[in-house]
């Protein structure tokens, strides 16, 4: 293999079945603990970063029956897309809910509480998602259910509440 990392990027076989993608639970750090342990559950396989891409992540998703992946969420800057590979369950964006079932591809695109968007398993097998995203940084999220917000990227995360917020010249 070349000691040039651009050239072995070259050489990489640009394809990859989903089938060959393992899935695994969430990092310690990442999985839901309390009651939302309850509510989420996930296992995940990446691929884009397996594939080498740059501007795109992707990976597949398996939610449990009666769980979901994440909180209703939004982002400020990042644009997500989900194909449904197999199962079926419903998509909250925004105000209304959609059933979904394989072969149905959800747009997500970024802004605020209206673009907010959480995919449940509502069947009695797993669900399957082919997750798309832009991977900007640094990118904004809003949480409605629980009235959170999150400022994310690779060397900063915080999560806090609008409630919370202190003025722009405090402790200056």
């Amino acid at each position: 293999m070349s000691a040039n990392p651009k050239a072995a990027l070259l050489t990489q076989r640009p394809i990859l079945n989903v089938d060959e993608v393992e899935l695994l639970p969430r990092p310690p750090q990442m999985r839901p603990n309390g009651t939302a342990a309850e509510k989420f559950d996930a296992r995940m396989g990446a691929l884009g970063q397996r594939l080498g891409a740059k501007k795109l992540g992707y990976n597949v998703t398996a939610i449990a029956p009666g769980k979901r992946a994440y909180p209703f969420h939004s982002h400020h800057v990042n644009e997500e897309m989900f194909y449904v590979l197999e199962g079926a369950g419903e998509v909250r964006i925004g105000d209304a809910s959609y059933e979904i079932r394989a072969g149905d591809v959800i747009a997500c695109p970024a802004g605020g509480k209206e673009t907010a968007h959480q995919i449940v398993n509502t069947g009695a097998a797993e669900l399957r998602v082919l997750a798309v995203s832009t991977q900007l940084e640094p990118d904004i999220c809003e949480y409605p259910d629980s009235g959170k917000f999150g400022v994310l990227s690779e060397s900063f995360r915080y999560l806090g509440r609008e409630d919370a917020a202190s003025g722009y010249w405090d402790g200056e």
